[in-house]
């Protein structure tokens, strides 16, 4: 049977070239801070940003007789729009540094992704253009590129509504997509402007402020400083960064309930009591069996589960963690934090569904016959279906995580630290051992950006398109 028309390609074709278009100008902002900071990288910005918009213009006069949008193509959308973001700025460091484009590629799709690990040894001595950008797409991907498009070039509809699912996204804020993405921009924007506010409070100066906070609220965690935010050594920047993870980490529809209640609701938030509880366990467990500083445990527990990566020590610091710390991280960083937030990782809700699915299962069995046991999260009934989809999901986010893992142990990586490593890139995380450098295997460096891909997308969404590539060129 055939499963991808002309048609759908068409489909594909014109909402990726919208997806394009937004991309072409978010590449253009850069430029600002070349001219402030008179620095000689314009070129490197425009040439993308001109073949990003012409050619998106161009994909978006296609026109087709079924213009309904399926969640297929929604999802095929979404994947390739990632991959056309890396490669945008990729084309940006190729055009205005000395670096390959694996290395290039890898770098950008990691910002885009928030996944915040680098290949570059010494970041403080890039253009700040290049370290604003760097830290743009990391904001703009924390929130997701195709959902911050749809919401300023699509209209609210059937489209508007795939390509938001595509993105594994569930939750509105209002009924339309629309005003729900309305709501949601304004929440980060609000967010990210309170952000810098207290970071130039602190006294930190206001290009730092600017990127640190981009970087934190959108859980992205790439640094503009060698040391990362251990540079500053400073423990009110660090509590900063912490309560702007937090709130990159908790959904968007629970921020904007506390609003209306005044806080409240995000202490009832199943999620966010998840995280509280899971920080607070960790943060006890490793204190009680390690001799590090409680500042330096906190943070890092806070980092790993809000999938931001941000960093006081040193990779090669990490590296010396003892196995059980890094055994808790590695957990933290594979459950992340709330569904219908900026963070990677399986999310906390599909953990709650498992647990509370295998409780279910043994209140099934032991109740007396004829008995009907419902389940429920936040008051919302679960089906028989979602619980197998979370079972599922994280079945296949585990089997991806395994591949990478043998691949670098393969390579001779030490295991512990590779299975540590895989789990951050997947997750989108940024948190290292060392392992992601520039002096690492090209092959290595390819499997890594796609786990990144594969991580933010869901994965589903990758292997749709996988197939439908497989179709069209029948192979």
């Amino acid at each position: 049977m055939k499963y991808i028309h002309r048609k759908d390609v068409y489909v594909v074709a014109h909402y990726l070239g919208k997806i394009m278009q937004g991309v072409g100008m978010t590449i253009l902002l850069p430029i600002i801070i070349a001219l402030i900071y008179n620095e000689a990288t314009y070129l490197g910005f425009l040439i993308p940003s001109i073949l990003s918009l012409g050619l998106g213009t161009l994909l978006t006069k296609i026109e087709f007789k079924h213009p309904r949008v399926r969640l297929k193509h929604g999802m095929m959308i979404s994947s390739l729009a990632w991959l056309w973001a890396g490669f945008i700025g990729a084309l940006v460091m190729l055009i205005s540094l000395d670096i390959s484009f694996i290395d290039a590629f890898f770098e950008n799709m990691s910002a885009w992704t928030g996944s915040g690990l680098t290949m570059f040894a010494d970041v403080e001595i890039l253009p700040k253009s290049i370290l604003f950008l760097r830290s743009l797409e990391q904001w703009v991907g924390g929130l997701g590129v195709v959902v911050i498009v749809i919401g300023i070039l699509i209209r609210s509809g059937t489209a508007a509504d795939r390509l938001y699912k595509s993105e594994a996204r569930e939750e509105r804020i209002k009924p339309s997509i629309a005003n729900t993405l309305n709501k949601t921009l304004q929440i980060y924007i609000a967010y990210t402007v309170i952000g810098i506010i207290l970071f130039l409070i602190a006294g930190m100066p206001l290009f730092d402020s600017i990127n640190n906070t981009f970087t934190a609220i959108s859980t992205g965690g790439m640094s503009i400083k060698n040391l990362n935010l251990g540079y500053y050594n400073n423990y009110i920047y660090y509590a900063i960064s912490m309560f702007l993870m937090i709130l990159g980490a908790t959904s968007f529809l629970i921020h904007y309930k506390s609003i209306k209640t005044k806080g409240i609701a995000i202490f009832k938030d199943i999620q966010f009591k998840a995280m509280v509880l899971l920080v607070t366990i960790s943060f006890i467990s490793i204190y009680l069996v390690t001799n590090l500083v409680p500042m330096d445990i906190l943070f890092h527990i806070i980092s790993a589960i809000t999938t931001t990566g941000a960093n006081i020590n040193t990779s090669a610091q990490t590296a010396l963690w003892s196995p059980f710390m890094k055994i808790v991280i590695i957990v933290l960083m594979i459950i992340g934090g709330s569904a219908g937030s900026t963070v990677g990782a399986v999310k906390l809700v599909r953990v709650i569904v498992i647990f509370k699915g295998f409780y279910h299962n043994i209140i099934n069995i032991i109740s007396p016959k004829g008995r009907v046991v419902t389940m429920k999260i936040s008051n919302h009934v679960m089906k028989e279906n979602e619980i197998k989809e979370a079972s599922s999901y994280v079945s296949l986010y585990l089997i991806f995580i395994l591949f990478g893992w043998l691949v670098l142990v393969f390579y001779g990586y030490e295991p512990m630290n590779s299975l540590f490593e895989i789990v951050s890139v997947q997750g989108n995380v940024g948190l290292s051992t060392g392992i992601s450098s520039p002096t690492l295997e090209p092959i290595i460096k390819i499997i890594m950006t796609f786990n990144m891909w594969i991580g933010r997308l869901e994965i589903v969404p990758v292997l749709v398109v996988i197939r439908s590539f497989l179709e069209i060129f029948k192979i």
